[in-house]
């Protein structure tokens, strides 16, 4: 999908919009690894493939992962332009409402909720969902505030 650009002054219009879909990527059992070894949790159900096979058919990303890959998958949905900076603000609501496996793809669904004046910039809430290939239920619905100031 075509990455969207749209000049902060316009950013009011995509409230109450869909802004895009991202491109799929596939959850690696090494990406998986690799955020066990960086954050610690090694629990088996991620990591020990043999067990993860026999008791749940397959090891599963973490749900951390899985929403930490917001801002890697939202990059290329939209990209402001005139912004000197954007800082994660927090989150309002977060539910992993379905597994990962190793191996399917995930993709990023976004929707502007609102945009306020916030200080010299902008505060920005949008709710992103991350989306299972072949799968009804998404993995992960996430309501996420950003500061947007302008450059």
């Amino acid at each position: 999908m075509a990455m969207r650009e749209v000049p902060l002054s316009d950013i009011q219009t995509l409230v109450g919009t869909e802004i895009g879909v991202s491109d799929w990527l596939e959850i690696t059992q090494d990406r998986v690894n690799r955020f066990a070894d960086a954050t610690g949790d090694h629990q088996w159900i991620h990591v020990d493939i043999e067990r993860a096979t026999k008791e749940l058919g397959g090891p599963i990303a973490h749900g951390y992962l899985v929403l930490s890959l917001i801002p890697f998958l939202a990059k290329n949905i939209l990209a402001y332009t005139g912004v000197g900076r954007g800082i994660n603000y927090g989150s309002n609501k977060v539910r992993f409402t379905n597994t990962v496996p190793v191996g399917s793809r995930v993709r990023l669904r976004m929707t502007m909720l609102s945009c306020e004046p916030r200080g010299a910039g902008l505060q920005v809430t949008s709710q992103f969902t991350i989306e299972v290939e072949n799968e009804e239920r998404p993995a992960c619905v996430a309501e996420v505030v950003s500061l947007i100031y302008p450059a």
